[in-house]
């Protein structure tokens, strides 16, 4: 039984180094930007607000198809700048990246949140022709997995491109939220929460997910992960959970970087 909620989705406490995490994040994805020159089509617009901008990476080689990383931070936390290095792994593999901004709480609910990713993949969709992979960290695992829902704020013809996506350390159920200090800043209530919980909605038919942990989380995520697997399976669509070993909730996103390594490979392959 859960008693301290807060203490179930903190991370950085039970991370060694934690703090320096981020700021290594930001010298990677700088670095890796500068390296690609023209192939980085950075700040690419898909709406109005400050926020409402994607970087596009482009592979060397004939572009396979469209993969789209949404980064994490609880919905209230980074942008696009910090996590440019993650598309390293596709883009050797042939794919264009996006990685969208948007905008953050508490000047934003978690439902405009979720539109806002809708409207960046849409628009980064008519940017890049082929399939599409979605991956998301987090509150971008919750991100991604919304965009496989039958009420996802996405064309028919969009919906019907994405392929495979890995929600990587998400949170499903956003209903414990609302016993949190985060909430503070999320201003969830009851009818928000259920609406925005992939594990409580339907996935579209044909909907293909990969729940992806770290074996060395906090077990609250590790139940997440594990509970929109059984439960989508359930409801028709083709799941699987996968339980990396050895891997905390800030390092498991480093496959993403290696075209050769098993995360990468789970979500092109």
């Amino acid at each position: 039984m859960i008693t301290d909620w807060d203490d179930a989705y903190a991370n950085g406490a039970y991370i060694a180094s934690a703090a320096d995490y981020p700021p290594r994040w930001t010298k990677q994805a700088a670095a890796f930007r500068a390296s690609l020159g023209e192939r980085a089509l950075l700040d690419q617009p898909y709406g109005s607000g400050p926020r409402h901008q994607f970087d596009l990476f482009q592979p060397k080689t004939e572009v396979r198809g469209l993969c789209v990383f949404v980064h994490g931070g609880y919905w209230r936390a980074f942008d696009r700048t910090v996590w440019s290095h993650l598309a390293a792994g596709p883009l050797a593999r042939g794919w264009a990246v996006a990685v969208p901004s948007y905008s953050l709480a508490p000047s934003a609910r978690i439902a405009v949140i979720t539109a806002e990713v809708g409207a960046a993949i849409s628009v980064a969709a008519a940017m890049v022709s082929g399939p599409i992979r979605l991956t998301g960290h987090s509150a971008g695992g919750h991100l991604v997995t919304r965009m496989l829902c039958e009420n996802a704020p996405l064309s028919a013809d969009t919906a019907a491109r994405i392929e495979n996506t890995v929600s990587i350390s998400g949170v499903h159920d956003l209903r414990p939220l609302l016993r949190t200090a985060l909430n503070d800043d999320l201003r969830l209530d009851a009818t928000e929460a259920a609406a925005e919980s992939p594990v409580l909605l339907t996935p579209r038919a044909g909907s293909r997910l990969i729940c992806w942990v770290g074996a060395d989380e906090r077990p609250e995520f590790v139940r997440q992960n594990a509970m929109l697997a059984n439960v989508w399976t359930g409801l028709g669509a083709d799941t699987s959970c996968i339980e990396e070993a050895g891997k905390h909730h800030f390092d498991v996103i480093d496959g993403l970087s290696d075209p050769t390594s098993p995360l990468c490979t789970a979500l092109l392959g």
